[in-house]
């Protein structure tokens, strides 16, 4: 009789847990608000972003030059820098104040200043200077004017040390401006391209902030329909912690297994980014990820009391969490404290892990630290999401008993008059 009893409970769990998943899928394709960010904003915002970094590069920015010189040095390095693909001189001003102007007409975006005694300090031996000036309100105008300047003054020191040599041969006048022969390869993103180095990681980001937004719209919808304001149904199939848990969960991972295979795998190869993963690599790492990030979005989720809240307190983390993942910030200089704190955050190992994965071609084996930390949160998280849930069913048989015994005072008060 035990056995049987027992084999009945396990039954009941399995049929409860599809029972949840199936509501749990039903509510989602009902719901236009959890849709918005469980199919559109997946499926559109990742293209956004590739399309508007396509270009990879800033070319040809706007520049103005204050030449205080005038002389054929002045201008042979003016000829140098505006034939570099970076940047284009659009305007020859009088003074610095006529291209501050420029500069804060954003008609232009950066200045270069050619001091009056340039020619003259070349000419008696002496160290000249260039001054550049950059709109910083944008870091790549900053690279491409400090990246043409640069390669345009290397090019005249090695004509400079030419013409001072003297009487020598071709091959000495090689070996003197360039002692130290070097070239530069840019491992990893050859096209030194902003798109290949920020898109992996907020294709992974993504992931996390939307299933954030999306579980918690719906824990927001479920207390609104409540009357109690209960996140569970009072419902004989909403008895188990488990059940409910893993039936949730079992929902979004069916949903976010199509939408991350369209994220990281096709949108990629749709603007012809870095992508040489190995793909059961990657199939092992994603997997713990969306179940950390499951998993935590199920246990923020008790904090939504309403759909709208979700938007108010998560979708500002996105820039934050970018940061402090050590991606578009240096890791070595995050404090050690916001770095501690980002391994709460399933990103902050998910971008890690993929970057190098997709990107530098790793193995699961060179990821292990950020592997071990995503099975962790999983386990971590899964943990606190059936301490939620287990709560939120004892909230919903209490309130139930509390308005049985008030039906029941009711009724009584009823006989007694």
């Amino acid at each position: 009789m035990k056995n049987n009893s027992f084999i009945d409970s396990i039954k009941e769990g399995i049929s409860g847990l599809f029972y949840i998943c199936a509501r749990e899928l039903k509510a989602c394709a009902k719901d236009q608000g959890v849709l918005i960010f469980f199919l559109l904003v997946p499926l559109a915002y990742p293209l956004v972003y590739a399309f508007i970094y396509t270009n990879e590069v800033v070319r040809e920015v706007p520049t103005a030059v204050v030449d205080a010189n005038k002389s054929s040095l002045s201008r042979e390095y003016l000829r140098l820098v505006d034939g570099s693909p970076d940047i284009e001189i659009k305007s020859h001003c009088a003074d610095l104040e006529e291209a501050k102007q420029l500069l804060k007409e954003q008609k232009v975006y950066g200045v270069i200043y050619i001091p009056q005694n340039f020619s003259s300090d070349i000419a008696k031996g002496i160290q000249t200077q260039v001054s550049i000036f950059s709109d910083m309100s944008g870091m790549l105008f900053y690279k491409a004017l400090l990246t043409a300047n640069t390669e345009a003054s290397l090019i005249m020191n090695k004509q400079i040390k030419i013409e001072r040599a003297g009487n020598t041969t071709d091959r000495q006048d090689e070996v003197n401006a360039s002692p130290i022969k070097y070239e530069a390869v840019s491992m990893f993103n050859p096209q030194n391209g902003f798109a290949s180095f920020l898109i992996p990681a907020v294709l992974i980001l993504i992931i996390q902030q939307t299933l954030l937004l999306g579980i918690g719209m719906s824990a927001g919808t479920a207390r609104e329909t409540n009357r109690f304001r209960d996140l569970i149904p009072l419902s004989r199939q909403y008895q188990g912690t488990l059940r409910i848990v893993l039936g949730k969960s079992f929902a979004y991972l069916m949903i976010y297994a199509v939408m991350s295979a369209y994220i990281l795998c096709l949108v990629p190869k749709m603007f012809s980014l870095v992508q040489i993963a190995q793909p059961m690599t990657l199939l092992a790492f994603i997997f713990p990820y969306l179940l950390a990030c499951i998993f935590f979005s199920m246990t923020c989720s008790i904090f939504i009391h309403h759909r709208e809240s979700c938007m108010m307190i998560y979708v500002f983390t996105s820039i934050p969490l970018l940061f402090i993942s050590g991606i578009s910030w240096p890791g070595a200089a995050v404090p050690e404290f916001w770095k501690v704190f980002s391994w709460l955050f399933p990103s902050t190992f998910g971008i890690n892990g993929f970057v190098r994965i997709n990107t530098m071609g790793a193995t699961l084996s060179d990821v292990l630290p950020e592997y071990h930390g995503l099975w962790i949160q999983a386990g971590v998280y899964f943990i606190t999401s059936c301490i939620v849930y287990r709560r939120q069913i004892l909230l919903s048989r209490r309130h139930a008993m509390e308005r049985l015994n008030a039906f029941r005072k009711r009724k009584l008060l009823k006989q007694e008059s």
